[in-house]
C-alpha cells in the first residue's frame, strides 16, 4: 500500500481522507466537526463501513487522535506499512512557498508568520499540521499551498496600484486561492482534450467562488486577491468592492475595521442581496418569484460573465471554458444562464448535456462551437496526496 493521509484542518473542524497517490481512490474519509468543544461531531467511512457518533474534540490534538481510532475500526488502520506521507492543506504560502513544501520546524515558523495574511485558515491550519507530526513522527509530512498555483502570475497581474514600498513591506500583492483545485481541473481538461496548449477558464463555483485564466498549463489571472474576499460574487462574500464604500461606511455608519470584515464575509453575497446562503434555495425562490432573490441571481450570473470576458481578452482567444466545485458541478442553471450571453466568444452549450445528471467529467457543448465547454468534478484530496507523494520519494 502507498496511501496518503491527506488533511484539511478548518478553525471548528477536521477532514480527512485516505487517497492512494496513483489512482485517486479514497479507502477511508472522515468530517470531524465543532472542533474546540466538547460536543464534537465524527462521520467517517471506510468501504461499507460507516462510522457515525458525538466525540469529545477540545483541540485538534483529540481530532487527531479521534481520527486515528475511526480509521482502526474501520479497518483502515494508519501504519508506517500503509502510509508514506501525510499531505496538508495550507491556505496561504505567503511569497516564500511556492510549491508543495517537506513541513519541518522552520516551515511551521514560517506559515505561523504568514498567518496575518489569511487569519481565519492558517492558524486552523498549523494546528492540525503540528498535531498531526505529534501523531505520526515518523512519516514525512508536506504543506500543499492553495496560492501556489498562481505565485507565478505575470507581474501585471499580480500587482495592486498602491504606494510600492508599502506594498512590499507587508506583502501586499495578488496570491489567489483554491489554486489545487485550479491547477488539478486544468490538467484534467488538457489531458481530456488530448492537448497542453490551451487557453482556458476555470471556474471554481462553490460558496467561496474564483475563476481563472490558464494558458498552456500556466496561471496568467485570477480573480482572489491578497484574501479570498476578491472577485466573483459568493455566497456570503462580496467579492469585488468599490474601496470607497469601506471608507463611506466607516463613516456614516460607525463600522469599524471588524464590523466591516463581518458585513464583506458573513453577511455578503447571495445570501446579503437575497438572503438565501445555499445556491438550490436562491435558485428556488427566484423561480417563485422573490425579487431579490432574482436580482441576487442577476448579480451573480453578470459578475460571472464579465470576468469571462476580460479573461478571454486576457488570453488572446479561449479554447475551453470549465465549471467546477459544488455549484459550478451541480447547477445547470446558473452554468445554462452564463453561458447564453457567452455565444459571442464562439460558445454554444448543448441543453440536454447541461441537464444531465451524470457526475463525471464531461463535455455539455454541443461540438460545434469554437469553444469546448465542460463540467469537471475537482478532486482536490487527490491532487494533494500527489503533491505530497512526490515530495516524500525526492
Amino acid at each position: 500500500m502507498s496511501n496518503v493521509l491527506v488533511i484539511n484542518a478548518g478553525s471548528s473542524s477536521l477532514k480527512y481522507q485516505l487517497v492512494d497517490p496513483e489512482t485517486g481512490e479514497a479507502s477511508a474519509k472522515g468530517l470531524i466537526e465543532r472542533v474546540g468543544t466538547d460536543k464534537g461531531h465524527l462521520k467517517h467511512e471506510s468501504g461499507d463501513r460507516k462510522d457515525e457518533r458525538d466525540v469529545e474534540v477540545p483541540h485538534h490534538s483529540a481530532a487527531v487522535t479521534v481520527m486515528q481510532d475511526a480509521m482502526e475500526r474501520g479497518g483502515t488502520p494508519l501504519t508506517p506499512d500503509s502510509v508514506i506521507a501525510v499531505g496538508h492543506r495550507v491556505v496561504h504560502g505567503g511569497r516564500n512557498f511556492t510549491e508543495p513544501t517537506l513541513i519541518d520546524d522552520g516551515v511551521e515558523s514560517e506559515i505561523d508568520r504568514v498567518a496575518v495574511l489569511a487569519p481565519l485558515h492558517n492558524p486552523a491550519g498549523l494546528a492540525g499540521i503540528r498535531s498531526a507530526r505529534k501523531a505520526f513522527p515518523d512519516l514525512p509530512h508536506v504543506a500543499v499551498f492553495d496560492t501556489a498555483f498562481f505565485s507565478e502570475l505575470p507581474a501585471a497581474a499580480a500587482t495592486y496600484a498602491i504606494d510600492r514600498d508599502l506594498a512590499r513591506e507587508h506583502a501586499i500583492r495578488r496570491y489567489g486561492f483554491h489554486g489545487t483545485s485550479h491547477e488539478y481541473v486544468s490538467q484534467q481538461v488538457s489531458s481530456l482534450l488530448g492537448r497542453d496548449d490551451l487557453k482556458q477558464i476555470v471556474l471554481h463555483l462553490g460558496n467561496g467562488a474564483s475563476i481563472s485564466a490558464v494558458d498552456s498549463g500556466r496561471a496568467v489571472e485570477t480573480s482572489m486577491g491578497l484574501t479570498p474576499l476578491e472577485g466573483l460574487v459568493m455566497g456570503t462574500r462580496s467579492g469585488d468592492l468599490d474601496p470607497g464604500i469601506l471608507l463611506h461606511l466607516s463613516r456614516v455608519a460607525d463600522l469599524d475595521a471588524q464590523g466591516l470584515d463581518d458585513l464583506l464575509n458573513k453577511k455578503s453575497g447571495i445570501y446579503g442581496l437575497g438572503g438565501h446562503r445555499d445556491f438550490r434555495d436562491l435558485a428556488q425562490a427566484k423561480d417563485d418569484g422573490d425579487e431579490a432573490a432574482t436580482l441576487a441571481f442577476d448579480v451573480y450570473v453578470h459578475r460571472l460573465v464579465k470576468y469571462v470576458g476580460a479573461y478571454a481578452a486576457v488570453l488572446g482567444g479561449l479554447d475551453a471554458i470549465t465549471f467546477t466545485a459544488g455549484v459550478g458541478e451541480n447547477s445547470p442553471t446558473i452554468r445554462a444562464a452564463a453561458l447564453e450571453q457567452l455565444g459571442f466568444l464562439g460558445v454554444r452549450l448543448d441543453e440536454q448535456k447541461n441537464s444531465s445528471r451524470d457526475g463525471g467529467a464531461r463535455r455539455i457543448d454541443d461540438g460545434a462551437g469554437r469553444v469546448a465547454v465542460l463540467v469537471v468534478p475537482t478532486n482536490e484530496e487527490w491532487a494533494i496526496a500527489r503533491h505530497a507523494a512526490e515530495v516524500a520519494v525526492r
